[in-house]
């Protein structure tokens, strides 16, 4: 399946502002658009809620063939959202993956338990999540800009900086993800956390 191009960062101001309507190519499920964005609009605070549906709209109307909108995934979604806005990751990625179990592959969820891994300091399994979008649409700028970020965590600026060209041959320099994706090559690698147990002389055992 094909994933969004345009991903959270370049949607059109359009989009945000025909919420009431389901997305292009989804006219005949015009029920579930509406009881998704009910279920969103009415359990989630306006601003989580909105950046979530635009998020879901701009998906779903650029997914080939679009996906039908299921309402317990976007519940899930504004549950991991509001996890991960708070700081807790591993909440973030029980919701996320759940989520995904209601709709598989989806580009944004995919995006998200990304994010997720990030903020728990597991770059290489993001890379993972940032790959597999990239797989079914090459040219995903979130997709192009976590990679490169997550990379440039682990250390790989050139690789990191690679992605940065491509992003701006595609948007340009001053757009969204390639902003992000500079400030992440700026701010370097990042720092590994030893834990007490990597660091407590373990005991050894001598034969006489």
């Amino acid at each position: 399946m094909g994933f969004s191009s345009r991903g959270w960062f370049g949607y059109d101001s359009k989009v945000a502002m025909n919420l009431n309507e389901p997305p292009a190519g989804l006219s005949n499920r015009t029920s579930g658009w509406a009881q998704a964005k009910d279920i969103v609009m009415r359990y989630y605070p306006p601003a989580l809620a909105l950046s979530l549906l635009v998020a879901v709209t701009a998906s779903a109307g650029l997914s080939a063939p679009a996906e039908p909108l299921d309402q317990h995934a976007v519940a899930l979604e504004a549950q991991g959202r509001a996890a991960l806005a708070s700081g807790d990751a591993d909440k973030a990625t029980d919701a996320f993956e759940a989520a995904l179990a209601w709709q598989p592959d989806n580009a944004v969820i995919v995006l998200d338990l990304a994010a997720a891994a990030r903020q728990r300091g597991m770059p290489g399994l993001a890379l993972h999540y940032y790959r597999k979008v990239l797989s079914g649409d090459p040219q995903n700028l979130d997709a192009l800009s976590g990679e490169g970020a997550a990379l440039a965590e682990k250390g790989a600026l050139d690789k990191a900086k690679r992605n940065l060209a491509q992003i701006q041959g595609l948007c340009g320099a001053n757009c969204a993800p390639a902003r992000s994706l500079a400030d992440a090559i700026a701010k370097g690698p990042a720092r590994r956390v030893v834990t007490a147990s990597a660091v407590t002389p373990q005991p050894t055992v001598t034969t006489n």
